[in-house]
This record gives structure tokens, sequence and C-alpha cells, in this order.
């Protein structure tokens, strides 16, 4: 089944935390992963952050962005700004946010995410970690 996942989804799978094992089971259940080409920048800024607080070297940031960028690769889509910006004026979440569901909508799928605003906002496409685990 393709699942939408969201940029934190992305970034446990390489970034070993306690959500780390939940999306493994995750990416061997369903590997079908899309999202908005916006998980790029999001995904940097994470990266970024790791760098200064000296998690990370800049080679091994480089190497997990190229690693997700080949596990994305073709599977990343441009969503469109009115949807975007409708979703946002309707919700508390931001544009950022809001480009994950639109696509979730737009294929209908289901978005897999851990952000709190989102699975309230959006209940008709977001799924937790778990609820994702639990489908059949």
């Amino acid at each position: 089944m393709m699942i939408v996942v969201d940029t934190n989804i992305i970034g446990y799978l390489y970034l070993t935390g306690e959500y780390s094992e939940r999306v493994e089971r995750i990416l061997e259940k369903d590997a079908d992963w899309i999202a908005p080409l916006l998980w790029r920048s999001e995904m940097r800024n994470v990266l970024a952050m790791y760098l200064r607080k000296n998690l990370l070297t800049l080679e091994e940031a480089q190497q997990i962005m190229e690693e997700a960028q080949s596990l994305m690769q073709g599977q990343e889509y441009d969503v469109a700004s009115w949807q975007v910006l409708s979703l946002a004026r309707q919700s508390r979440c931001s544009a950022c946010d809001c480009e994950f569901v639109v696509l979730a909508r737009e294929m209908g799928v289901p978005l897999v995410t851990m952000d709190p605003a989102i699975l309230e906002a959006f209940p008709d496409v977001a799924l937790g970690m778990d609820s994702c685990l639990n489908l059949k």
C-alpha cells in the first residue's frame, strides 16, 4: 500500500531515536512511500540542526541525505499552492504541514505522521505510526 510520510518519519529512519524501530517496521510493511518535494528542505533543516549540535559530521549528514533521497527518488510530488493555502487557512497547521495532507488527499492514501496538530486537524487522512502498523 502506498503512504505519504512526513519528514519526521523519513528522519527517524536515518537518525536513531525512540521511534526508529517503529519507522523501520512501517517501511517493511509499506515500502511505497511518497512525499511532497518539500520533504527535502525540511530534512536538510533537521540535518543542519544535528550538525550545529555536533551530533553528526558533515560527511554523515551528506550520506544520510543521499540515502534518503535515494529512498524517495521518483516518489516526490509537487502540490498545488491554492490547496495548501486553503487547508492552512482552515486549520492551525503550517503550510508546510498542509503540503503532506494535500498529497495524501490527492493520492487517496493515508499520511503517516507523529504531528499531533495534523492528526487532530485531518483525521480523514492522518494516521499515527501505531495506527499505520495496525492497518491490514
